[in-house]
């Protein structure tokens, strides 16, 4: 296929090796997906949660790539496409028991993925 022919995916933010469990990111992600751009950016600041503040600045990341790369776009023509929380690596750490015994302390981190799109009218 040409590549001009071929339709763009979206635009999309990555961000990798943050120290937060994916555990505990992917449920405030599934919050966002397929919303519009403001609402989410609204939803995402006034949740109490470590993974909406990262997400905040995913989302806003990839609507800024996407204000910058289509001039004729405006943020109420966004939407949230695509919300990616994958494993990154373990950072492990000792912790020290009792009786001279030491436990591993696994401290995860996760990378975030976000693709924004343009929403499609019924007109067009």
């Amino acid at each position: 296929m040409a590549k001009s022919t071929q339709r763009r995916a979206g635009y999309r933010s990555v961000t990798r090796f943050i120290i937060a469990s994916p555990y505990k990111v992917r449920p405030v992600a599934a919050l966002i997906r397929r919303r519009p751009y403001a609402e989410v950016l609204s939803t995402l600041e006034n949740m109490p949660h470590k993974g909406a503040r990262l997400l905040w600045k995913a989302v806003k990341s990839a609507g800024s790539n996407a204000l910058d790369s289509n001039k004729r776009l405006a943020e109420d023509m966004l939407y949230v496409k695509e919300v990616f929380i994958d494993d990154g690596p373990r950072m492990k750490r000792l912790w020290c028991r009792g009786r001279g015994r030491a436990d591993m302390l696994l401290k995860r981190m996760c990378h975030i993925t976000v693709v924004v799109d343009e929403t499609v009218k019924a007109g067009s």
